[in-house]
C-alpha cells in the first residue's frame, strides 16, 4: 500500500487526527458490517445517488477522500471503467480493509489506496475530475482548509460531491433520530464492535457538525460554484455538489 508523507509544517494537530486514526483503526474490522445494519443499506443508495451525479464519460482521475474502507471508490470504479480512482485516508486498518476488497473486485489497476491528510492533500494542482467524500467531511479538522485543498486539485469545470449525515429539522423526525443515534446505536455498536466510545462518537460528531446551509456556505467561500445540496430522508442525509 502506497504512502504519501506530509511535511511538518503542514500536517495536522495531532491531537484530533491521532483520535480519528485510532479510533478508525479499532473499528475496521466491523466497520463495513456495521454501517449496512445499522444503516438498514439506505448508505448504499446515498453513495449510489452521489455517483449518479458526477457520473459522466469526461471523467478520467477520481480523488475519493476519507475513502475508509474503498466502497465508494470501487463503486465509481466499476461504475466508470476508463477512471482511474485514488482513495485517501488516515487509517491504515480501514485502508487495509479497503485493499483487500479491491483485489477481490479486480480492480487493483484502477484504484490506488493511499495514507493521507485532507488538509495537505499530496497532490499537484488540477490532478483530478472529480473529488469525492462520503461520510467523511464532519470528522476532518480545519475543513475550510479541507475544502480549499479539494479545490486546488480539481481541474477547471472538475466537480465535488460530498454525502454527510445531518440533524433533521422536523421535531418528531429528530426525535426518533436522536433516540436512535443517542441510544441504540452506541449499544449495538458497541454490542458488535466491542468499541462502544466509537459509537458515542459517531452520533456525538453528525450533531455538532454544520448545519447543510453552513457547508453550502463554505462551499462556495473556497471558490466553488453552482453549489447544490440535495436532501435525502428527511433530512438523515445530505448530498452536495459543485463545480470548480
Amino acid at each position: 500500500m502506497k504512502r504519501c508523507v506530509m511535511s511538518s509544517q503542514t500536517t495536522l494537530p495531532h491531537g484530533k487526527k491521532e483520535q480519528m486514526r485510532q479510533m478508525f483503526n479499532r473499528i475496521a474490522p466491523s466497520y463495513d458490517r456495521l454501517n449496512h445494519i445499522m444503516s438498514m443499506n439506505i448508505d448504499r443508495s446515498w453513495r449510489k445517488r452521489g455517483v449518479d451525479l458526477v457520473c459522466d464519460d469526461k471523467s478520467h482521475r477520481i480523488l475519493d477522500l476519507a475513502t475508509g474502507t474503498a466502497d465508494l471508490a470501487i463503486y465509481l470504479a466499476e461504475r466508470m471503467p476508463e477512471v482511474q480512482v485514488v482513495g485517501v485516508d488516515i487509517s491504515e486498518s480501514m485502508l487495509q480493509v479497503g485493499a483487500e476488497k479491491v483485489a477481490k473486485a479486480n480492480l487493483s489497476d484502477r484504484v490506488t489506496l493511499t495514507e493521507g491528510d485532507a488538509r495537505a492533500l499530496p497532490f499537484t494542482d488540477a490532478s483530478f475530475d472529480v473529488v469525492t467524500v462520503a461520510f467523511g467531511v464532519r470528522n476532518f479538522s480545519e475543513l475550510p482548509l479541507c475544502l480549499q485543498e479539494m479545490h486546488r486539485v480539481l481541474c477547471d469545470g472538475g466537480r465535488v460531491m460530498i454525502i454527510e449525515l445531518s440533524t433533521p429539522k422536523n421535531p418528531l423526525v429528530r426525535w426518533c433520530y436522536e433516540l436512535y443515534a443517542f441510544r441504540l446505536l452506541p449499544w449495538i455498536g458497541g454490542l458488535l464492535s466491542h468499541d462502544k466510545p466509537a459509537y458515542r462518537y459517531l452520533p456525538a460528531s453528525i450533531k455538532a457538525f454544520h448545519k447543510p446551509e453552513r457547508v453550502v456556505e463554505l462551499l462556495q467561500q473556497a471558490g466553488f460554484r453552482e453549489v447544490i445540496k440535495e436532501r435525502k430522508c428527511f433530512g438523515i442525509a445530505h448530498i452536495y455538489t459543485a463545480k470548480k
